[in-house]
Protein backbone atom coordinates (compact mmCIF):
# COMPACT_ATOMS: atom_id res chain seq x y z
CA UNK A 1 0.00 0.00 0.00
CA UNK A 2 1.48 3.32 -1.04
CA UNK A 3 -1.31 5.62 0.15
CA UNK A 4 -1.23 6.76 3.78
CA UNK A 5 -4.51 6.70 5.72
CA UNK A 6 -4.40 10.50 5.93
CA UNK A 7 -4.98 10.69 2.14
CA UNK A 8 -8.08 8.48 2.01
CA UNK A 9 -10.52 11.39 2.37
CA UNK A 10 -8.95 13.34 -0.48
CA UNK A 11 -8.95 10.22 -2.68
CA UNK A 12 -12.65 9.70 -2.08
CA UNK A 13 -13.38 13.37 -2.71
CA UNK A 14 -11.44 13.31 -5.99
CA UNK A 15 -12.88 10.08 -7.39
CA UNK A 16 -16.68 10.27 -7.29
CA UNK A 17 -16.97 7.61 -10.02
CA UNK A 18 -15.39 4.18 -9.86
CA UNK A 19 -15.52 0.60 -11.05
CA UNK A 20 -16.27 -2.22 -8.61
CA UNK A 21 -14.23 -5.22 -9.71
CA UNK A 22 -16.27 -8.30 -8.79
CA UNK A 23 -19.64 -6.66 -8.02
CA UNK A 24 -21.62 -9.71 -6.97
CA UNK A 25 -25.32 -10.43 -7.55
CA UNK A 26 -25.64 -11.76 -3.96
CA UNK A 27 -26.98 -8.94 -1.75
CA UNK A 28 -25.45 -10.54 1.36
CA UNK A 29 -21.88 -10.14 0.06
CA UNK A 30 -19.75 -7.07 0.72
CA UNK A 31 -19.11 -6.83 -3.03
CA UNK A 32 -22.80 -6.01 -3.37
CA UNK A 33 -23.71 -3.96 -0.31
CA UNK A 34 -20.55 -1.78 -0.22
CA UNK A 35 -21.32 -0.31 -3.68
CA UNK A 36 -24.94 0.26 -2.62
CA UNK A 37 -23.76 2.13 0.46
CA UNK A 38 -21.35 4.29 -1.54
CA UNK A 39 -24.01 5.06 -4.16
CA UNK A 40 -26.42 6.08 -1.38
CA UNK A 41 -23.75 8.53 -0.18
CA UNK A 42 -23.16 10.26 -3.51
CA UNK A 43 -20.72 8.10 -5.46
CA UNK A 44 -21.45 6.73 -8.93
CA UNK A 45 -20.16 3.34 -9.96
CA UNK A 46 -20.35 0.48 -12.42
CA UNK A 47 -19.32 -3.10 -11.86
CA UNK A 48 -17.40 -5.91 -13.45
CA UNK A 49 -18.34 -9.54 -13.11
CA UNK A 50 -17.54 -12.43 -15.46
CA UNK A 51 -21.15 -13.66 -15.66
CA UNK A 52 -24.07 -11.50 -16.77
CA UNK A 53 -26.32 -10.38 -13.93
CA UNK A 54 -28.27 -7.40 -12.71
CA UNK A 55 -27.47 -6.14 -9.23
CA UNK A 56 -28.85 -3.09 -7.53
CA UNK A 57 -29.41 -1.27 -10.81
CA UNK A 58 -25.67 -1.10 -11.54
CA UNK A 59 -24.35 -1.39 -15.09
CA UNK A 60 -22.23 -4.57 -15.08
CA UNK A 61 -19.43 -5.19 -17.58
CA UNK A 62 -17.79 -8.56 -18.17
CA UNK A 63 -14.26 -7.10 -18.05
CA UNK A 64 -12.45 -3.96 -16.94
CA UNK A 65 -11.44 -2.97 -20.46
CA UNK A 66 -15.16 -2.54 -21.32
CA UNK A 67 -15.66 -0.06 -18.46
CA UNK A 68 -15.82 3.59 -19.60
CA UNK A 69 -12.59 5.46 -18.86
CA UNK A 70 -14.14 7.87 -16.35
CA UNK A 71 -15.13 4.92 -14.12
CA UNK A 72 -11.86 3.06 -14.63
CA UNK A 73 -9.67 5.66 -12.89
CA UNK A 74 -10.58 4.21 -9.46
CA UNK A 75 -11.02 0.45 -9.22
CA UNK A 76 -12.47 -1.03 -6.02
CA UNK A 77 -11.45 -4.69 -5.94
CA UNK A 78 -13.36 -7.61 -4.43
CA UNK A 79 -11.24 -10.66 -5.32
CA UNK A 80 -9.30 -13.14 -3.22
CA UNK A 81 -5.75 -12.09 -2.36
CA UNK A 82 -4.29 -14.89 -4.49
CA UNK A 83 -6.14 -13.51 -7.55
CA UNK A 84 -4.79 -9.95 -7.30
CA UNK A 85 -1.88 -10.60 -9.68
CA UNK A 86 -4.48 -11.42 -12.36
CA UNK A 87 -6.43 -8.28 -11.45
CA UNK A 88 -3.27 -6.16 -11.81
CA UNK A 89 -2.65 -7.76 -15.22
CA UNK A 90 -6.14 -6.72 -16.30
CA UNK A 91 -5.74 -3.23 -14.82
CA UNK A 92 -2.47 -2.69 -16.68
CA UNK A 93 -3.94 -4.03 -19.92
CA UNK A 94 -7.08 -1.86 -19.66
CA UNK A 95 -5.09 1.27 -18.83
CA UNK A 96 -6.25 4.51 -17.28
CA UNK A 97 -6.36 3.22 -13.71
CA UNK A 98 -5.06 5.70 -11.15
CA UNK A 99 -6.20 4.01 -7.92
CA UNK A 100 -6.52 0.33 -7.02
CA UNK A 101 -8.43 -0.10 -3.75
CA UNK A 102 -8.30 -3.61 -2.28
CA UNK A 103 -11.14 -4.19 0.13
CA UNK A 104 -10.84 -5.40 3.72
CA UNK A 105 -8.96 -8.68 3.99
CA UNK A 106 -7.37 -8.38 0.54
CA UNK A 107 -3.61 -7.97 0.26
CA UNK A 108 -0.98 -9.20 -2.17
CA UNK A 109 2.39 -7.51 -1.73
CA UNK A 110 3.83 -8.65 -5.08
CA UNK A 111 0.79 -7.51 -7.06
CA UNK A 112 0.58 -4.25 -5.14
CA UNK A 113 4.23 -3.50 -5.91
CA UNK A 114 3.65 -4.17 -9.62
CA UNK A 115 0.76 -1.72 -9.63
CA UNK A 116 2.78 0.86 -7.69
CA UNK A 117 5.67 0.58 -10.17
CA UNK A 118 3.17 1.33 -12.94
CA UNK A 119 2.28 4.59 -11.15
CA UNK A 120 -0.97 3.41 -9.57
CA UNK A 121 -1.96 4.47 -6.07
CA UNK A 122 -2.67 1.36 -4.03
CA UNK A 123 -4.82 0.98 -0.92
CA UNK A 124 -5.08 -2.51 0.56
CA UNK A 125 -7.02 -4.20 3.33
CA UNK A 126 -9.44 -1.28 3.77
CA UNK A 127 -13.24 -1.12 3.57
CA UNK A 128 -14.85 1.83 1.79
CA UNK A 129 -17.76 1.89 4.24
CA UNK A 130 -15.46 2.06 7.26
CA UNK A 131 -13.30 4.74 5.65
CA UNK A 132 -16.34 6.75 4.53
CA UNK A 133 -17.78 6.73 8.06
CA UNK A 134 -14.38 7.71 9.47
CA UNK A 135 -13.76 10.66 7.13
CA UNK A 136 -17.21 12.01 6.23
Amino acid sequence: MNVPDSEFKSLLEKYKKFAVYGLAPDATKASHYVPLYMRDHGWDMVGTYPKHHEAGGFKIYSSLKEVPAEYRKFVDVFRASDKINDVVDEILEAGGVEVMWLQLGIENREAEQRAEKAGIKVVSNRCLIIEHKKWF
